[in-house]
């Protein structure tokens, strides 16, 4: 783990090394430029790929609720155009070199990524930092990118497996900005003003805002120099800005247990059952990780196996926990014929009970670790994902933490850890979000 300084307390112009090569990551470098901006970079001289990324370190959450979807609006305009090259270009410049390029928002970060061939890493430094320090936000493209996400959000709400999620969502944190949908409502965007848009780039965008990283086949120092060239008009306006610290506790969010239906006439129902979860940096969550897999991390857990292989009750079935900087949330869904809805909650139910009251046993624990570590490592090989853990690390935690660190803790978990933690979460007050056809007011 490492014991270098969060980039708020690092002296700008200077670089400090996070990790070192040979403890499952490769060497990890941070460089502070004048001005805040920070890049990261992370060595794997075996590769022939790099990837790089830009991150806001703003998401949806940071919105009001007048102008709900407005990162994730202005994620979209940032594609339509700079000083230096329309939205054709942008996209003809990547294509040309085979690049895999995308974006995306959260609830609490908003990033824009090119994964190419090592030799192609200048051409995506350069691509990506025009478009995120040279975004002219057109107005016909505002208008366009309008119609477009209102189509996003229709396509989005004919998937009511993802559809659920929202509805949890807002009916746990209800009152919360956490509660609201990423992509903002059909009444928000349609009335979201260039203007508006506009002053969340000119805020959000800031040096001290961005966390630049990249991964692969690489030089920090001919990054660093790209990246500060890319950003120089941005940087001299900044002066003597620091970056911003990491996204790392808050006041608790308070959560709303019971029910809330959607009701569709949909060929299946789609259920989350939750409760209240921990927040990112929360030292059991090793141990809930183990937990969730035991309970319905894969084809041999406990919700797999009671709801699916024994009774045939639902396809799809799993539980997984959503993680923020001051909260969290532990969901298990399931999708599965109207009529079985009840037998199906019914089984899910007592299978939490059962594991809040008694744990798991020995076996569970060794092939949940088990489970946990090959996925862990398997999910972290590519450049792609070597950037985005490199992000997430400097966004939400005040360390950077290595694979075999990672590795180590899933390891270090007992089954007393996992009783504790599931006496603790699974024993606190459920909410249910569920999408069927069912008349309101129904009782599940």
């Amino acid at each position: 783990m490492s014991s270098a300084p969060i980039a708020a307390e690092q002296d700008p112009g200077s670089t400090v090394t996070l990790l070192e090569p040979g403890d499952g990551s490769g060497l990890v470098r941070r460089t502070v430029l004048p001005g805040g901006l920070r890049v990261l970079t992370e060595a794997m001289p075996g590769v022939r790929s790099a990837a790089f990324g830009i991150s806001a370190t703003t998401g949806s959450r940071d919105e009001d609720d007048a102008h709900a979807g407005a990162a994730h609006f202005l994620e979209h305009l940032l594609f339509k155009g700079t000083e230096r090259r329309d939205a054709m270009r942008i996209s003809a410049l990547l294509d040309s070199v085979g690049a895999d390029h995308n974006a995306y928002t959260t609830k609490e970060q908003t990033t824009y990524h090119a994964k190419v061939l090592d030799r192609d890493l200048p051409l995506a430094i350069d691509v990506v930092s025009d478009m995120v320090a040279n975004s002219v936000l057109d107005p016909g493209e505002v208008e366009t990118e309008r119609g477009v996400i209102l189509e996003e959000i229709a396509m989005y709400e004919d998937e009511p497996g993802d559809l659920v999620d929202d509805v949890i969502a807002a009916h746990v944190y209800a009152g919360s900005p956490l509660g609201r949908p990423i992509l903002g409502t059909n009444d928000t965007i349609g009335a979201l003003p260039r203007e508006r848009i506009l002053e969340q780039y000119r805020e959000a965008y800031r040096p001290a805002q961005l966390i630049v990283s990249a991964a692969g086949n690489l030089d920090h120092d001919d990054v660093v120099e790209a990246v500060r060239a890319a950003f120089s008009e941005r940087l001299a306006a900044a002066g003597d800005a620091r970056p911003a610290g990491p996204r790392v506790g808050g006041a608790r969010v308070e959560v709303t247990p019971g029910t809330a239906l959607l009701s569709r006439e949909t060929e299946q129902a789609h259920l989350i059952l939750g409760c209240e979860g921990m927040a990112r940096t929360d030292e059991r969550r090793y141990a809930l990780r183990v937990l969730s897999a035991a309970l319905g991390g894969g084809m041999s857990s406990r919700l797999f196996q009671e709801v699916r292989e024994k009774r045939g009750l639902a396809y799809a079935v799993h539980s997984y926990h959503s993680a923020y900087a001051d909260t969290g949330l532990f969901q298990v869904y399931a999708g599965c014929l109207p009529e079985k809805i009840d037998e199906v909650l019914g089984v899910c139910r007592e299978e939490l009970a059962d594991v809040a009251a008694s744990g798991i046993t020995e076996e569970e624990l060794a092939r949940a670790k088990g489970q946990l570590k090959g996925t862990w490592v398997l999910a972290t090989e590519g450049t792609d994902a070597r950037m985005a853990r490199l992000t997430g690390h400097e966004l939400g935690y005040r360390r950077h933490i290595s694979l075999d660190d990672d590795l180590a803790a899933f390891d270090a978990v007992t089954l007393d850890d996992v009783a504790a933690v599931a006496a603790d979460l699974l024993k606190r007050p459920q909410a249910l979000a569920v999408i069927g056809p069912y008349e309101e007011g129904r009782v599940f």
